[in-house]
């Protein structure tokens, strides 16, 4: 099993930070829809290679993140370690990964 970084400091929320750290989505407060099209807008034209840490307080995040993740292609990781004990899930984006609705992130694009 590979082990993900640690969760990324402050500021790395920030969309526009591309420092050496994981990019932090912060879902806080978001259910599993809406934090999954929060995600998607965060992670459009990042690298390959990338590594997100999410940010959930949704109860359903350990299922749904590992299953989005395995219709879109990306690598789900794991949880890792949050800052203040949050909950923190973290994935690496693929190159090429399958598209989603853009209203519904659990179907696959047409075409």
């Amino acid at each position: 099993m590979t082990a993900a970084p640690a969760a990324a400091g402050p500021g790395a929320d920030d969309p526009g930070a591309d420092g050496p750290g994981p990019l932090v989505v912060d879902g806080t407060g978001m259910l599993c829809v809406t934090l999954l099209l929060h995600l998607r807008k965060r992670i459009a034209g990042r690298s390959a290679g990338t590594v997100v840490h999410v940010i959930s307080t949704d109860p359903a995040a350990p299922l749904d993140l590992p299953a989005w993740c395995h219709l879109t292609g990306h690598d789900y990781l794991g949880p890792v370690s949050g800052p203040d004990g949050r909950d923190v899930y973290a994935l690496r984006l693929t190159a090429d990964p399958v598209p989603t609705r853009p209203d519904a992130p659990w179907h696959r694009a047409a075409g």
